[in-house]
């Protein structure tokens, strides 16, 4: 890299603006979508579609509810013609679905165009020529008359073709194509020409489609082109302005949401921004982003792992696990501090008098997206007790106490370090297991017990498995887990002092079962938590205390 950039590269230039009114508008609506998977995302392929790829791709879109859609470059080959001409041959164009073709200002080509789709009850036609300064001078060496005498004569032909097919309601598209990097003047010249042929009207609209082809600046610079161009246009009622942005400095949604905010009506791209170089705008993020800002965006998005599988099943190319909304890893937390806001946002939501989404980390609810919750917090070396009690409570229903959370925790860390990876649910459940529940090495088991006496006055009689040889313990105490307690204190020992005790059903109906959970102290200050699970609240409750016990010897060993 240069030391002084400047030397090579050049800051790209403002557009004088002064009174911009875009900055203070916002998105209330969704615009009209154009997908062009079929045509700009295909092209970009290292393995272009097939026909029949290309027929399941079209098929997702229309169910998602994309009305517009770019089928293809008829004119690029047999291919391309013969799956286009196919589609309206075999009826497979819903009637509220407008398909669009691609063709560059050549009679021949845009003859080609037309002809592909011969029969369709309606289309667009979408036309381009490059008018910047670079392509001008660069690539094609004429003058700003020549370029702009390329765009008449393409917009006469698309007049002339479309009387030939008086059966097919016609609608065009005309793209000064590299758009962003061109004279605003100049754009505005070449489509009022354009529009000069074609006489739009409020009721038959043309669509001016302003590509940032390359993306050069920030987006709030193609924001001030947007209002600029849309300002200077003739006749703006009698146009639909068209944004399609490209990702080359990685800012394409942002232009496209900037843009809308400018005034445009319409957005091009691909789902999951696939296209050219570094993508076309995203179409999934821009209509998520307007979703949790409270604005339909008329697109069904609802079973987001679907459309994943079918855009790289067609593409051939991976989604990345941090694509927004989309990806594998962006409802996922590891971090532990992120875990306990996530969990403490999730049992806040569930008492709300609302629907409100308000839950910290996830701008979204991942179930409007058809995921899961269940890999919403997963567990690593840096993950919390938030995040280790989350998936217990969601893999197994027990809801931990906040200090035995913080006690487990340690035993997850400590496995999550000895394994050097993501723990799973049964990774974290076998070690609370290992740690809380019977085992049949414990050195108290439970084998069977009865309770008597009156209220306040209560004995327990247990048959307990100490060291592996069946005893009966006894002891009394005002309730249960005190006779539970003193029965131990008095024959085999530890004596421990309850802290705190809490208990809660798992499940519901005959099947359900009962969480019993206790934190108690030694004599020597030690802190010992013990979990029990049965049929029964009360057996639950001795397993739990049982379970206290047996940790208490486990911590004097270790």
């Amino acid at each position: 890299m240069l030391r002084t950039p400047s030397t090579k590269y050049r800051p790209f230039p403002p557009v004088d603006l002064p009174d911009r009114q875009w900055p203070g508008n916002t998105i209330t609506r969704a615009p009209r979508w154009l997908s062009t998977d079929l045509r700009d995302g295909n092209q970009a392929l290292i393995d272009p579609m097939d026909a029949e790829k290309k027929g399941r791709f079209f098929d997702l879109l229309c169910k998602l509810g994309l009305k517009e859609i770019e089928v293809g470059f008829p004119s690029a080959g047999a291919t391309e013609f013969d799956f286009i001409s196919a589609l309206v041959r075999q009826d497979r164009i819903p009637d509220d679905v407008f398909v669009q073709v691609l063709t560059q200002s050549r009679r021949d080509l845009i003859e080609t165009s037309f002809a592909s789709l011969q029969g369709a009850k309606q289309a667009i036609v979408h036309l381009y020529n490059a008018v910047s300064p670079a392509w001008r001078k660069i690539v094609f060496g004429m003058t700003r008359d020549e370029v702009k005498a390329i765009a008449v004569e393409g917009a006469k032909v698309l007049r002339d073709q479309a009387a030939r097919y008086p059966d097919t309601e016609w609608h065009f598209e005309y793209s000064p194509e590299t758009f962003s990097t061109a004279e605003l003047d100049f754009s505005v010249e070449v489509c009022a020409a354009v529009m000069d042929v074609l006489r739009p009207t409020v009721e038959r609209p043309l669509i001016l489609n302003l590509p940032a082809t390359v993306e050069c600046a920030t987006p709030n610079v193609y924001a001030d082109q947007i209002e600029w161009f849309g300002r200077h246009i003739p006749n703006r009622e009698t146009v639909v302005i068209s944004l399609h942005t490209h990702n080359d400095r990685g800012t394409g949604v942002a232009a496209a949401e900037l843009g809308l905010m400018a005034g445009a009506d319409r957005v091009e791209g691909c789902l999951l921004g696939n296209g050219e170089r570094t993508g076309n705008c995203d179409l999934v993020t821009v209509a998520l982003n307007m979703y949790t800002q409270g604005v339909d965006p008329a697109l069904d998005l609802s079973d987001i792992d679907a459309i994943v599988d079918m855009v790289q099943h067609c593409t051939g190319i991976p989604v990345h696990p941090r694509t927004p909304y989309a990806g594998d890893l962006v409802f996922t937390a590891f971090s532990g501090s992120h875990q306990d806001a996530i969990k403490k946002g999730f049992a806040a939501q569930a008492q709300r008098n609302d629907d409100l989404w308000q839950v910290p980390y996830l701008p979204i609810d991942p179930a409007d997206l058809g995921r899961s919750y269940e890999a919403v917090i997963r567990v690593n070396s840096q993950s919390g007790k938030g995040g280790v009690a989350w998936i217990i409570e969601q893999d197994k229903g027990l809801k931990l106490p906040k200090r035995l959370q913080a006690d487990f925790s340690r035993h997850v860390q400590q496995l999550a370090d000895e394994t050097s990876r993501e723990l799973g649910a049964a990774d974290i459940w076998g070690r609370f297991e290992a740690t809380y529940l019977p085992r049949d090495d414990d050195r108290f088991v439970l084998r069977d017990y009865e309770e008597s006496g009156s209220a306040g006055d209560r004995l327990f009689i247990g048959r307990v498995a100490v060291d592996g040889e069946e005893r009966s313990i006894a002891g009394r105490g005002n309730g249960l887990i005190s006779g539970v307690i003193a029965a131990l204190a008095e024959t085999t020992g530890p004596s421990l002092d309850v802290v705190d005790y809490s208990e809660h059903a798992i499940g519901h109906g005959a099947d359900a079962q009962a969480a019993a959970y206790v934190e108690c102290r030694t004599p020597d200050g030690r802190t010992v938590f013990g979990v029990g699970l049965d049929t029964d609240i009360a057996t639950a409750s001795v397993r739990a205390v049982l379970s206290a016990a047996n940790n208490a010897q486990k911590s004097v060993l270790d």
